[in-house]
């Protein structure tokens, strides 16, 4: 199973660091991540293995979320199977 974190917002040192880290806490495996700063504002997707989880997937949604809200940014995270029926047509 894996999960889809997208990022988004004014660019601040240890953005990366700080999503990833959260990952790493809840055994969360990083797959694939792909960013681009265009002048100021940082847009980031994560594909992440959540198969061997320590927490709940909810958690990790909460946690993303919290961490936005904190540094400004608009974390999001959703479950593979969630984001793949939003873009099947």
């Amino acid at each position: 199973m894996r999960a889809v974190v997208t990022v988004i917002g004014k660019d601040n040192v240890g953005i990366l660091h700080k999503v990833s880290g959260i990952c790493a806490e809840m055994g969360a495996n990083v797959i694939e991540v792909t960013q681009s700063v265009l002048q100021d504002m940082f847009a980031m997707i994560m594909l992440v293995d959540i198969t061997g989880m320590t927490a709940d997937f909810s958690k990790l949604a909460d946690d993303m979320t919290s961490l936005g809200e904190k540094l400004g940014l608009s974390i999001h995270t959703m479950h593979e199977d969630i984001f793949n029926s939003m873009h099947n047509i």
